[in-house]
């Protein structure tokens, strides 16, 4: 069948002009969120402002020299997007793993894995970018004992095992 520009999702009474494309001010984003210790979230883009179905989006600032508490996101994906500083995640039922990122770095955070994420900067904020696979913000805050000893753990890409080559 020929595409003609036309599809099979009625067109809104106003034609997309106020329920298409949102653009959402960076100041005006919402902090009336879940948080977790340490950390300031803001939400710009959920059910509540947009009418998202699928996802979740906001920032995140943690103080310089701050970390939070532990936590988990239930069934929920997470990807972090660092913008600016510097983050160092710990993760495992112990938080015995350790990785850093830095900005332009991306982080992914599966369902239901207890993390904890720390500012490695002593002065500058750690700011980053918040996208979750839910337009609920699932916040579980975990009362854990951290490990002394952590490992640190490298990404291996599944796809280009021997850097691209």
């Amino acid at each position: 069948m020929p595409h003609d520009g036309h599809h099979s999702h009625d067109v809104p009474p106003d034609g997309w002009k106020h329920s298409g494309v949102r653009v959402i001010p960076g100041d005006q984003l919402d902090t009336n969120t879940a948080q977790t210790p340490g950390m300031n979230r803001a939400a710009a883009v959920n059910a509540a402002r947009v009418g998202a179905q699928k996802i979740w989006a906001g920032t995140v600032h943690i103080h310089p020299n701050a970390k939070t508490g532990a936590h988990h996101h239930g069934a929920l994906e997470s990807v972090i997007y660092i913008v600016s500083g510097r983050a160092r995640m710990r993760w495992g039922a112990n938080l015995e793993f350790v990785a850093e990122a830095g900005p332009g770095d991306f982080i992914f955070v599966p369902p239901y894995v207890p993390h904890q994420e720390i500012n490695a900067s002593t002065e500058e904020t750690l700011r980053c970018v918040l996208v979750r696979s839910d337009n609920e913000a699932v916040v579980v805050n975990l009362d854990i004992e951290p490990a002394e000893q952590v490992e640190e753990v490298l990404w291996i890409d599944p796809i280009h095992k021997n850097g691209g080559v």
